[in-house]
């Protein structure tokens, strides 16, 4: 068995991707599309289960609940609550309106942004699933290496799919705004309410009509955001996210297969279920793992998406930028790009959030790492993410450089700053 120091020189990156485009082809054309916490999502795991018994001395799937249409739920009650705001500051009462607007900002920030589990009990529950293997190290366990990427697929996004990225943003970003101005002009028109008459009934009235004007402005993009998901379809995933499940599911086939292992570290591969609907397995995973990736020392890196390989980064910040990722995980990635030959650029997910939050937020040293245009691109979360859209050679260069990290970390630890 070897244990050599310079592993990563040993394994076939061709024959690696090639086995990732046919496995990820296989789960699109016999399970197909995997909604959080549905029996396809669970199909695609018990099938990545059964190979990584080939390679993993445990694997194992664990369930967990999920109420898969919360973390975008808040859509409709949002929109509600923006629309009504404006004709209710106009000819009700501000204070009302106010109320309103307050009301569906809440869900908003805490389930989209911050992946709050906020409005989860109203919705109904389903059984989710993690897959999780692990190849133990050669002698005694001083070290722990993660490496995870989530196997369902994200309802569509139907703006993205009509529009395109720049497209779908012209809508978001304006009707977002218009949230924030129906807040201020609430605002505005319950203190004018307060000047007790200093000002004219003139002024009063066009200061109520432009507010009015400057609400309906945005209704229409506000409206829009009602067709930012069909919750009723979801997409193939062959990119997103397959392609990070099959990255971490490579690294430990190419270590079987060369009679590989790592003198102390234990390697774990985890395809983890739900992340679409605000990363619940990865949640769910730590939360029930948690002790145990405290005793010895662990890091996790999220791999999600490899398609685009100009922009293939490391992210430092996750979760719309609130999350910062370790520094000694992130460097290591970078490392290991560098003498893979890539000139990995720390990104951060600025809408959204990868798996490695989860982490991080816990206290668990964690990064992520994709190749994917942050625009975002049309296929992203459409019915166009199928496997004639897969990259070869980007799914091979993020093998590639996890074999290289997975070395790296087990010869010599974190990077120092």
């Amino acid at each position: 068995m070897k244990t050599a120091l310079d592993y990563s020189k040993n394994f076939d990156i061709k024959k690696l991707s090639k086995f990732s485009i046919k496995g990820i082809t296989r789960i699109c054309n016999e399970i197909g599309p995997r909604q959080p916490g549905s029996p396809e999502e669970l199909k695609a795991q018990e099938l990545m289960a059964k190979e990584m018994k080939k390679y993993c001395d445990d694997v194992k799937i664990e369930e967990f609940k999920v109420h898969r249409q919360a973390f975008m739920g808040f859509i409709p009650f949002t929109v509600a609550c923006a629309v009504a705001s404006v004709f209710l500051n106009a000819f009700v009462n501000p204070v009302i309106a106010l109320v309103l607007v307050v009301l569906g900002f809440i869900p908003l920030l805490l389930e989209f942004l911050m992946y709050k589990q906020f409005i989860d009990p109203l919705f109904p529950g389903h059984p989710s699933h993690n897959m999780i293997a692990t190849r133990k190290a050669a002698g005694e366990t001083k070290k722990r290496m993660i490496i995870v990427g989530h196997a369902d697929s994200q309802y569509e996004w139907t703006l993205n799919y009509l529009l395109g990225g720049v497209g779908m943003k012209l809508v978001l970003i304006p009707a977002v705004v218009g949230l924030v101005a129906d807040l201020v002009i609430a605002i505005l028109s319950i203190i004018f309410a307060g000047t007790n008459g200093a000002l004219s009934a003139e002024k009063a009235h066009g200061l109520m009509v432009a507010g009015f004007v400057i609400g309906c402005i945005f209704i229409p993009f506000q409206l829009g955001f009602l067709a930012f998901q069909n919750p009723f379809k979801s997409v193939p995933g062959a990119n997103d996210n397959l392609t990070g499940c099959y990255v971490a599911m490579s690294v430990a086939k190419a270590m079987a297969e060369t009679d590989t292992r790592f003198e102390n570290t234990d390697l774990v591969v985890i395809c983890s279920g739900s992340e679409e609907s605000g990363l619940r397995g990865a949640k769910a995973y730590v939360k029930a793992h948690e002790k145990e990736l405290k005793d010895i020392e662990t890091i996790c890196v999220a791999c999600d998406t490899f398609r685009d390989l100009e922009t293939m980064a490391v992210y430092d910040r996750d979760m719309s930028g609130t999350v910062r990722h370790d520094w000694g995980v992130k460097h290591l990635v970078q490392k290991a790009g560098k003498n893979c030959g890539y000139d990995l650029k720390f990104e951060s997910v600025y809408i959204g959030a990868s798996d490695a939050a989860a982490f991080t937020q816990k206290g668990i040293k964690s990064t992520g790492f994709a190749a994917m245009d942050p625009t975002p691109p049309r296929y992203y979360h459409t019915r166009l993410d199928d496997v004639d859209m897969l990259v070869e050679e980007a799914i091979g260069a993020g093998i590639e450089i996890m074999i290289e990290a997975a070395c790296i970390y087990d010869k010599d630890g974190l990077p120092q700053k």
